[in-house]
């Protein structure tokens, strides 16, 4: 076993036996690395960095050659969250390892800290050149902020030193850093260190009183004499502000000039970042140092440095304990039948008799050894025999039975997994290794307890076989692993890695290739392309970049020009005939194949669907074209339900979104940008639609801000009451971005405020929740149905920090056994304009109640027939969203501008009760 870098600030690996790449490269502690091209089926290659060589397992003589190397791995972006992110050379750092094979190394790469990149444009022009700044836990599914372990200044001298000199980054939450970042904080009593998490300036005993614990977030303490002499001062009333002296005040952590620390921009120094010495202890150069970090356990050099969760202390938690020699609370007596669930109560019978009555109870074999199976006979026949009942009366008929502690039956056992169930489990342990929650979403039908259930046989079932492979054919041989014949073939290195076109290579396509992202006919080496594109090929440019990059730059097929020739034409009908039918032009989703030398590699992959699919990237699930559209000219891709799209089944492939077709119809504004956020982005967010002034808004934004309606709400058309919603919206911070332009939300959980879009980006749940409504409130709650659940639908954003998992909340693109999607259901329900009437109409009643001027005041009928065209006596006009009869004989009106400039002002016209002689005006709308 060899460490690259155990402890120290070396760069480059130093292990006795050099390793090289068969390119003739030396292998440095970052690199490329993926199994072969069958095994990966089309995924990228995955970034990670060396920790250490190791040889085979059991023989650590140094004339063996390494065969394994353990890897931390980075992800991108798309493998671990949902959101879209258009940089291809932006990683997540990761403290997740794992042992493979060595021949899975395939190229060197370079992956550095963003704050040591100076020029970020001229460095991510470089090829294999990677950048991260947050860290994402697999095991807590969160992103936490990474710094430079020299800008925490907010400890003692022994910590800080001792953090400084072994790790190069630190690793905190978000709302942590402006604690650590800060000047270092005395206790104004004792002058020792306040940490942050138990003091404030103080520590907590040594004021007067001392508190029994730090007072909450919000809240104001003053000390004991100073609030006795402030109340003396108070009643002297002698009072009086200190005025200030001139000289600023300075804060105790301004913020800093460069995003932490960051070099300023030297084009000169893009050459040696790759150069830069990083400090590492126990071959990390990072440690978690964060909400849940006490500061003295740092010393430790064995001390955890993995990002962990709050420990469960409290009364939430543990049992309330009296003191010693209290009197115990009277509780109900305990071992007796109503509090005691027996389990096992057949110790009478020997193990003869119990199998006898087990072969009475079932032929089955494998049942016999099921674990389900004996613990309900034992419990059945524990029941027979402590109500001396007869051993012959036990059954195992029914698989219902009644746990003292539930109020409903339930089966002891699982039903029965069918075959599609097993194989998308098993492809997708496969992929993702036993992380059984992305396992429970991929296979969907079934709960999370019954899916750690089946892991936990097939597992047992798989040892089984491995086992009884074992018994009959006896013990494999040993490998015959390479050795070193003398000490100068070990000094001359180690070649390891496959070639980079072992398999992955067409050297010879059977016809005329094309490539499945630029659609060009021309390279020089022509690779297999990833499943769900147009073609099985890609070229050299754009292979490169999906094996190094997952980056694909997809050109639609009716791009590619049309033949001149009669001939040409036939040739390409006749490819056309050929082509599968249905293949999507877009990439698949970037799965990181599980890569570790003991995984299983014979699982078959699901077939190819026969039904042409693309994905959606709001829910970044594939779909059946029709049901997801694809934009003929941005290419933008979304579920129809989503953006309120009906469309033929005829012109589904003349699809244009609103903001392209705008560019022709010029219905509305040019300025391509969310009147209430922002400018839209390569993603979800591009889905808009025009508001009522001809501009535009997201529909994220129409839909979850509570204030806008549609017109139109099936179609999702012209979003009104942008203009009358409340001023808090508009004058409110963003938690997230941190500007005051734009209209914000609130959290559905807590009360930070955010931009709807700014909420997209960040990752937010975006869903809807239905809600029982009680019976006396049903005549007054519109009520809607979706997948079986009644109730009041609502639109939520919560933070992702908080937790989901006990709620049902359905997603945007979810949809219903009638086709519908719950963006769609809620709509209609709950979006629609209020009224029927003319679209100026509600616009100026909600003017109105915005000016407080009451419109549902009493009206005096007509005398006559009102006329067809009424003209204002003001200023003759005959346009106006509304008429106001001003006398009755001979009929006369003014319209909505004069009526307000004019008679209002001048007159003294009193609308509540119509006195000083004037009459109330009628409305009179005009169609």
């Amino acid at each position: 076993m060899i460490s690259p870098h155990q402890n120290g600030t070396e760069p480059e690996l130093s292990a006795d036996v050099p390793v090289f790449l068969k390119n003739g490269e030396r292998v440095h502690t970052m690199l490329y690395c993926s199994p072969s091209a069958e095994a990966r089926d089309g995924t990228p290659y995955s970034i990670a960095r060396i920790m250490e060589f190791l040889r085979p397992l059991g023989k650590n003589d140094e004339h063996y050659q390494f065969t394994r190397v353990r890897l931390a791995w980075y992800y991108r972006p798309s493998d671990v969250t949902e959101r879209a992110v258009a940089d291809s050379r932006l990683l997540l750092a990761g403290m997740y390892t794992e042992v493979c094979d060595i021949n899975q190394i395939r190229a060197r790469c370079f992956v550095v800290h963003r704050d040591k990149i100076s020029d970020l444009a001229g460095w991510k022009k470089r090829p294999d050149r990677f950048y991260y700044n947050r860290l994402f836990d697999p095991y807590m599914r969160k992103e936490l902020e990474i710094l430079q372990s020299t800008e925490v200044r907010n400890l003692p001298d022994n910590i800080r030193d001792t953090l400084c000199s072994r790790y190069e980054y630190v690793i905190s939450e978000k709302e942590v850093i402006p604690d650590l970042t800060d000047n270092l904080r005395l206790c104004e009593t004792c002058a020792e260190w306040c940490p942050s998490l138990e003091s404030l300036y103080f520590h907590m005993q040594c004021v007067n009183p001392p508190l029994a614990a730090k007072p909450s977030r919000g809240y104001g303490w003053t000390c004991a004499p100073c609030s006795r002499r402030h109340e003396e001062e108070v009643d002297r009333h002698h009072v009086r502000h200190n005025t200030p002296n001139g000289k600023p005040v300075t804060r105790a952590n301004p913020p800093a000039t460069r995003g932490r620390g960051r070099p300023r921009k030297d084009k000169n120094q893009t050459e040696n970042v790759e150069n830069i010495p990083i400090k590492y202890f126990k071959m990390w150069p990072f440690r978690y140092f964060g909400q849940y970090t006490i500061a003295e356990d740092t010393l430790d050099p064995d001390d955890l440095i993995s990002p962990r969760a709050p420990t469960r202390v409290g009364p939430k938690f543990q049992s309330s304990v009296p003191d010693i020699g209290s009197a115990y609370p009277l509780d109900e007596e305990r071992g007796g039948d109503g509090t005691v669930e027996v389990l096992g109560a057949i110790n009478i019978l020997t193990g003869a008799e119990m199998e006898s009555f087990k072969r009475d109870l079932t032929d089955d074999e494998k049942e016999r050894s099921s674990v389900d199976w004996l613990t309900e006979v034992i419990r059945r026949y524990s029941d027979v025999a402590l109500n001396a009942g007869s051993m012959s009366a036990v059954d195992m008929k029914t698989v219902i039975r009644q746990e003292m502690w539930k109020s409903q039956p339930t089966r002891y056992t699982d039903r029965e997994w069918s075959k599609e169930e097993i194989a998308a489990f098993e492809d997708t342990i496969q992929m993702v290794g036993a992380r059984l929650r992305e396992v429970r979403e991929e296979v969907g039908t079934r709960t999370m307890p019954e899916v750690v259930r089946f892991y936990g046989h097939w597992k047992n079932g798989k040892l089984g076989e491995e086992h009884e492979r074992l018994r009959t054919g006896g013990a494999p041989p040993e490998p015959d692993y390479a050795e070193f014949k003398s000490e100068q073939e070990a000094n001359k290195g180690q070649i390891v890695g496959p070639s980079d076109d072992d398999t992955s290579i067409i050297v010879r396509p059977s016809k005329a290739p094309s490539c499945g992202a630029c659609r060009i006919r021309d390279s020089k080496a022509w690779w297999k392309a990833p499943k769900g594109l147009a073609t099985n090929f890609l070229c050299d440019t754009c292979g490169k970049n999906w094996r190094k990059y997952a980056d694909l730059n997809v050109r639609s097929v009716r791009e590619e020009s049309v033949p001149t020739s009669k001939a040409a034409a036939a040739a390409a009908a006749a490819r056309a005939s050929d082509k599968r039918e249905g293949t999507p032009l877009t990439g698949p989703a970037v799965k990181r194949a599980r890569t570790s030398v003991s995984g299983s590699s014979n699982s078959t992959p699901p077939p190819p669907a026969s039904v042409q699919q693309m994905q959606c990237i709001c829910c970044k699930k594939n779909g059946p074209i029709g049901k997801v559209l694809k934009c003929i000219k941005c290419g933008f891709r979304a579920h129809a339900g989503t953006v309120g799209a009906i469309v033929e089944p005829e012109n589904v492939d003349k699809w244009q979104c609103d903001l392209c077709a705008n560019e022709e119809l010029l219905d509305s504004s040019l300025t391509l940008e969310c009147m209430l956020c922002g400018p839209p982005v390569d993603s979800f967010l591009r889905a808009c639609k025009p508001t009522e002034a001809q501009q535009w808004a997201h529909v994220l934004c129409a839909v979850f801000i509570p204030d806008l309606t549609f017109s139109d709400a099936a179609r999702m058309r012209l979003v009104e009451g942008a203009s009358t919603m409340v001023q808090h919206r508009w004058t409110a911070r963003c938690c997230i971005c941190h500007e005051k332009e734009g209209a914000v939300v609130k959290c559905h959980d807590c009360n930070r405020e955010f931009h709807v879009s700014c909420a997209w980006d960040f990752g937010h749940k975006f869903g809807f929740e239905v809600q029982p409504v009680k019976s006396s409130r049903r005549d007054t709650t519109i009520t809607t149905t979706f997948n079986g659940e009644t109730g009041c639908m609502n639109a939520v954003i919560s933070c992702k920090d908080h937790d989901h998992r006990r709620r049902v909340i359905y997603g945007l693109c979810e949809t219903n056994e009638g086709g519908e999607t719950a963006l769609q259901v809620y709509c209609q329900a709950y979006k629609r304009a209020s009224d029927q009437s003319h679209a100026l109409l509600r616009k100026a009643r909600r003017l109105d109640q915005l000016l407080n001027i009451r419109t549902d005041m009493p009206s005096t009928p007509p005398s006559e027939p009102t006329p067809l065209e009424p003209i204002c006596e003001q200023c003759h006009t005959q346009f106006s969203p509304m008429f106001h009869r001003i006398a009755d004989d001979p009929p006369a009106y003014h319209c909505h501008k004069c009526f307000f400039t004019q008679t209002r002002p001048d007159n003294d016209v009193r609308m509540a009760n119509g006195t000083n002689g004037v009459h109330e005006p009628q409305i009179v709308l005009v169609a």
